[in-house]
């Protein structure tokens, strides 16, 4: 597994008494780098397919996703050892948790580990853990064992999130927000980590809905530090989260359905999500920012730090709310580099925010303070958090 670090600036900005601030971040990926252009071939090839209909469909949403490249933990090795998972039909969940239980643990250990270089500070020093993934399923879960990787005190107080999809990594943000700013002096390490595999399955005519998942998804992992009043000769807050809320839309949960069954986990997307969030966006997004006396009159004048779950979303939103377009390149670099990682992209589309936000500071484009970190999953579900970019 390969960890990234980039270059986090200090913070300008002061952060206010008592309120949660994101102090570092940090990634980490599989080996296997995935180019887009190759990506239907090998997946026919691996998968012992010659339907040429399926094959076109596929070429076809791979135009479509704007990803460019992934990284997975997919690889000739593993369908050399475990043939039987392009075999439909086949119960192979056990198999699946086997590859994906190891493979997610040691994302999240890698990428903790470069979030915690960026911070600065000792592990000694993380008083919470907060996990999440929808890419495994074990007791003890997965927090214990990054726990236990990372060297962290056997009085570390433990969350686990499991199968949020999307929402995941913003929720857990949500969540050690409360923990930072309920528990003063504490130090939290949130970390995500998602692997395809449990969800990796032949094509088939029956299942095309399956396909949009080949065509879109990555594997890797994210981290945070997140705490309250940051020492100022040691940590450089990059932003503080300023209010948190969570939405749900009554009788939208077969909009976004996921079964774990014997051949592991299967995704239908229903055609509308798109439609839906943009449907429902501008009242969400309007809780958020009449906090601080914002209408939205202001949506180009903040920061816009979106899960890219596909470009139909990202171009529904900014038609909806008006936006530059340049105020989604955060959420549009991350779906190309990556694709959607799931819980893990809200740290990607992070590190690369505040790359634009530099950018826009030396453009003279005014600097965008505020801003909204928002997701969306199962349920349907929003997250969003009202932020402040600090180091602007």
């Amino acid at each position: 597994m390969g960890s990234g670090t980039v270059e986090q600036v200090g913070s300008l900005k002061k952060a206010n008494p008592g309120k949660a601030t994101i102090l570092a971040l940090g990634k980490a990926f599989p080996h296997q780098l995935v180019m887009q252009e190759f990506l239907v071939d090998g997946y026919f090839r691996n998968t012992n397919c010659d339907d040429p209909d399926l094959k076109e469909k596929l070429a076809r949403l791979c135009r479509t996703t704007t990803v460019k490249t992934r990284y997975v933990v997919m690889s000739e090795e593993i369908l050399r050892k475990y043939p039987e998972l392009v075999i439909e039909g086949q119960p192979t969940v056990k198999q699946r948790l086997d590859i994906c239980n190891k493979a997610v643990t040691q994302m999240a250990i890698d990428a903790s580990k470069a979030c915690i270089k960026n911070w600065g500070r000792s592990v000694s020093e993380i008083t919470h853990l907060v996990y999440v993934s929808s890419s495994e399923a074990r007791l003890p879960g997965g927090d214990l064992y990054l726990a236990k990787g990372l060297g962290l005190s056997p009085e570390t107080h433990r969350v686990q999130l499991y199968f949020m999809g999307c929402s995941g990594g913003v929720a857990g943000l949500r969540v050690a927000k409360d923990i930072a700013e309920n528990n003063p002096e504490s130090r939290v390490l949130l970390a995500t980590s998602e692997t395809t595999i449990i969800g990796f399955k032949p094509p088939s005519a029956d299942r095309p809905y399956d396909l949009v998942g080949v065509a879109l998804f990555g594997d890797g992992a994210g981290a945070m530090i997140i705490g309250s009043d940051p020492i100022p000769s040691t940590e450089r807050p990059l932003f503080e989260l300023h209010t948190a809320i969570q939405n749900f839309l009554p009788d939208t949960e077969k909009t976004i359905d996921g079964r774990l069954t014997e051949e592991g986990i299967s995704f239908k997307l229903a055609r509308e999500l798109p439609q839906i969030i943009e449907d429902h966006i501008e009242a969400f997004c309007d809780k958020l920012i009449r906090n601080v006396g914002f209408s939205d009159e202001d949506y180009n004048k903040i920061f816009w730090a979106v899960h890219p779950g596909g470009p139909a979303i990202l171009n529904r939103m900014e038609k909806r709310l008006d936006l530059l377009p340049e105020k989604l390149n955060a959420s549009r670099r991350a779906l190309a580099d990556y694709g959607n990682a799931s819980s893990n992209t809200i740290v990607y589309v992070l590190e690369y925010m505040l790359e634009e936000s530099s950018k826009t500071k030396r453009q003279d484009q005014g600097d965008g303070e505020w801003g909204l970190i928002l997701a969306f999953g199962p349920g349907i579900t929003f997250e969003g958090i009202l932020a402040r970019n600090l180091t602007v």
